[in-house]
């Protein structure tokens, strides 16, 4: 395939006008692929979506723990742009965990976005911040247990949340940091004890504001920390709602565009109209983009990642390139695939999007195949 005159964001977040080439699903050399032929003159590049913290939509839940459940997730994310997914568990029973690591493990991505990974978001959290994590299944961190469910996922298993200030934590970053990327989450841990658990391995932050003590100019908390610590990327949840655009902007300056990675936190209701629905076990209610427990607390998005980024272009006035380079590169640098996603480079899978000025996407390519 040959796609001429289309404006390709680079890595850096920027804009030049090029031909791409693809040859068996990948992206080649100049010359190297052929076939069809796309003029995408007036139009942007860039690579698929990849979401890397969602729990589901239209209808299902990863942790159903089913074949069917992923592959209509995958189904829909690939409608939206979000061509690699690495979906979350929530603080559940950790027998069913193992299944759907399992299920996980051995499910191949024929239809729907590719699977590339899975975020084990719980149970090893505090009960302070749990959010919408149900309370009964915390538990201490164990690395043993978390052998067990990577073993059953086939190295599937690519983050992993913590709170550092719980006891046996850092004991736990230390013995499993070389094997997945530890992300600090639903925590109350002041600065010292965030900066200690960066300082031992921990390289991500789940979902940046929710969930952890605020930012202040005497207590900079889990913010702070990671701001100060280069290796750190730190998640945001751009639909509206779970962070303020002024804060979406704060986050940016005090991360830089390198190390925001934008995440949707979608749940089943995501792509289907308001009413009542389920997350982790837990009655919630969906009305508009807003997803809440009964007693008000959020409980994830009712946003896809595509519009995540239309959010962040339109509303809170961030470049597209920017935008986009937090929903690709960002992300698959931050759970170590990008040696086969996340830009349009050669040797890349040719998961690219073609978007009209309105962001909207006038053509697809997954996998090298033109879906529309």
């Amino acid at each position: 395939m040959i796609i001429k005159h289309a404006k390709v964001l680079g890595e850096e977040g920027t804009f030049c006008e090029r031909t791409l080439y693809t040859e068996k699903g990948r992206i080649v050399k100049e010359g190297e692929g052929g076939g069809q032929t796309i003029d995408a003159a007036g139009l942007s590049a860039v690579p698929g979506l990849i979401d890397i913290h969602f729990h589901g939509c239209a209808g299902k839940d990863f942790c159903d723990g089913t074949e069917e459940a992923i592959r209509q997730i995958a189904e829909y994310e690939l409608s939206q742009g979000i061509t690699s997914i690495c979906p979350a568990t929530m603080t559940i029973p950790a027998a069913q965990i193992a299944q759907i690591c399992k299920v996980a493990g051995s499910y191949r991505s024929e239809t729907g976005a590719t699977l590339r990974g899975i975020n084990l978001e719980g149970p090893f959290i505090s009960p302070a911040k749990k959010g919408a994590q149900k309370e009964d299944h915390i538990l201490a961190p164990d690395a043993e247990l978390l052998r067990q469910w990577m073993e059953l996922s086939g190295g599937l298993c690519r983050l992993i949340d913590i709170a550092p200030e719980t006891e046996g934590a850092m004991a736990f970053i230390d013995a499993v940091k070389e094997d997945i990327h530890v992300s600090v989450a639903h925590t109350t841990a002041d600065y010292d004890t965030a900066t200690e658990a960066f300082a031992r391995g921990a390289d991500h932050i789940t979902h940046l504001y929710n969930a952890m003590p605020g930012f202040s100019h005497r207590a900079p908390g889990v913010i702070g920390a990671g701001a100060d610590q280069a290796h750190v990327y730190a998640e945001l949840i751009c639909d509206g709602i779970h962070v303020h655009p002024s804060a979406i902007r704060a986050a940016l300056k005090l991360y830089g565009s390198d190390r925001i990675v934008l995440i949707s936190d979608s749940i089943e209701a995501t792509g289907l109209c308001d009413g009542e629905y389920e997350l982790g076990g837990q009655p919630v209610t969906v009305r508009g983009n807003q997803a809440r427990l009964a007693d008000g607390t959020l409980a994830g998005s009712a946003t896809n990642l595509m519009d995540c980024v239309r959010f962040l272009v339109k509303n809170v006035k961030i470049p597209l390139g920017t935008a986009v380079k937090c929903a690709t590169v960002n992300p698959a640098k931050s759970i170590g695939i990008y040696d086969t996603v996340g830009s349009l480079d050669e040797g890349k899978a040719a998961d690219i999007l073609l978007l009209d000025q309105d962001l909207k996407i006038v053509h697809m390519v997954h996998g090298g195949e033109l879906l529309y």
